[in-house]
């Protein structure tokens, strides 16, 4: 295999992988505090978990239609009105059922891979 076409397949898994836990931490920060866009994107930046707004504005719709999220506009002093994003009851519910799943699958990789050194 050529180092570009690896190269290529790290990339493409990495992505894969980030998708795969956006949701769980778009929740968590949620559960901590109401948020708009440019707040949660800068949340998600500090963790090095790196996402453009063409790919959170669909999930927040999905989320949000999948009754886990509401929000509310606020108007502010800096620019048009925000649309802040909060957990309903549901998405609490989902939320804690996602950490117990986070959990498990962490400590599962952690002992398959604890042998492993890929610093």
């Amino acid at each position: 295999m050529s180092q570009i076409h690896l190269q290529m397949k790290i990339e493409n898994t990495k992505a894969q992988m980030r998708k795969g836990v956006l949701e769980y931490c778009i929740l968590s920060i949620l559960k901590h505090q109401d948020a708009y866009v440019a707040e949660i994107l800068e949340q998600l930046k500090s963790a090095e978990l790196i996402v453009v707004e063409g790919t959170i504005y669909p999930l927040l719709t999905r989320l949000k239609n999948g009754k886990l999220l509401t929000y509310r506009w606020e108007e502010s002093t800096e620019g048009p009105p925000r649309k802040y994003y909060q957990l309903t009851q549901e998405g609490e519910a989902f939320l804690a059922e996602l950490g117990r799943t986070w959990n498990q699958l962490s400590q599962a990789v952690n002992q398959i891979t604890k042998k492993e050194n890929y610093e």
